[in-house]
């Protein structure tokens, strides 16, 4: 039965890539192009060198941090929408430490991500406590914080703002970062992707074994009879989403120490809602959130090399993740075209649990 269950759970996803992949072929040939040549090009440029799996890494690791915050906050039933506010403040206030600190370097990284990841989690407990206390809606607040997180990020790097470097003239950014808070790498291995790898561990092993994870799966489930237990819903609510959104601040603190070196408002455009796509195709599994992320990741690095072997534009590698997640979250779709029944579909993934409350 736990086999058949576990087999069920991989259809839906891989289907769903394959559905994506070849409606995104059909649109490759459509414009005149060899689809074969394109995702030749598209395989080659993300695995096909150790530079290319570098880029591949390195491209996957905000994926792994935000499809984890989304898929955190899942468990309690929650649909953090606001990963890319959050994400924006996680790097920006891991920008500042990393420039403003002074410190040896194993303990200047991890400070300056925890600084990143509590500013980030800030917002998202602001957000859960509006939802415990107010029953504000998360999806309704967490989509208007990013706003507030853009700009007051845009502002802490603008000329004018209180971190912007003094020789960057007119160029919004802060301070290049120290030596000392710079995430290495091993040969073409971003260390940042290690780290995404041991939070994945890390967020499985809460949810399925710790008695914060019990709290938080008890309050997904049916808050009612969490109360009704003694689960305290307001604390579970405000922990799980603040957790959640230091997830995705801990992606943007990587993102700012392993790759740009500082931070510019405008670098992670998007990054922050692919964390959607990341949870959904994983069906909120934390550790299958890391291939999901590499898949993603994958497309994203190949594209260079596949423009420059056909005339085949970017835009159409984000169709062809916009195909994958559209086929995850409708998964009657996929049913339809395989003509099967089961696909091992989850109620755990449904996007929200009620405009209501």
């Amino acid at each position: 039965m736990d086999k058949r269950v576990s087999l069920g759970s991989l259809a839906l996803p891989l289907a769903a890539v394959v559905a994506g992949l070849a409606i995104g072929a059909l649109a490759i040939f459509a414009t005149g192009e060899n689809p074969v040549t394109a995702y030749g090009g598209l395989a080659e440029g993300a695995l096909g060198s150790w530079d290319g799996v570098g880029r591949t890494l390195e491209k996957a690791t905000p994926l792994v941090m935000g499809g984890l915050a989304v898929a955190f906050a899942f468990k309690a039933g929650l649909f953090n929408i606001g990963g890319q506010g959050q994400l924006l403040l996680g790097a920006a206030f891991a920008g500042w430490a990393g420039y403003a600190l002074d410190l040896p370097m194993i303990i200047h990284i991890p400070v300056a991500m925890l600084i990143g990841g509590l500013a980030a989690s800030v917002l998202g407990a602001f957000a859960g406590l509006l939802k415990a206390t107010r029953g504000t809606h998360e999806v309704i607040s967490t989509i208007m914080l990013n706003f507030v997180a853009s700009n007051f990020t845009d502002w802490l790097a603008s000329r004018d703002g209180p971190w912007n470097d003094p020789n960057g003239g007119a160029i919004a950014r802060t301070p290049e970062i120290l030596g000392s808070a710079e995430l290495p790498r091993i040969g073409a291995l971003p260390t940042g992707f290690l780290v995404a790898v041991a939070a994945a561990i890390f967020v499985w092993w809460v949810v399925k074994h710790s008695t914060l994870g019990f709290r938080i799966r008890t309050v997904g489930a049916n808050p009612n009879a969490a109360t009704y237990a003694g689960i305290s819903v307001t604390r579970v609510t405000v922990a799980a989403m603040g957790i959640s959104a230091m997830l995705a601040g801990l992606g943007g603190a990587i993102q700012t120490l392993g790759v740009n070196g500082r931070f510019e408002p405008g670098f992670n455009t998007g990054l922050g809602f692919d964390g959607i796509t990341i949870a959904l195709l994983a069906r909120t599994n934390p550790l299958a959130v890391v291939p999901a992320a590499l898949l993603i990741g994958a497309l994203d690095a190949g594209t260079t090399l596949m423009q420059s072997r056909t005339d085949v534009q970017p835009e159409v590698v984000q169709v062809i993740q916009a195909l994958i997640l559209f086929f995850v979250a409708a998964p009657s779709a996929v049913r339809w075209i395989l003509r099967q029944r089961d696909l091992g579909d989850e109620p755990e993934v449904r996007l929200a649990t009620g405009w209501g409350g």
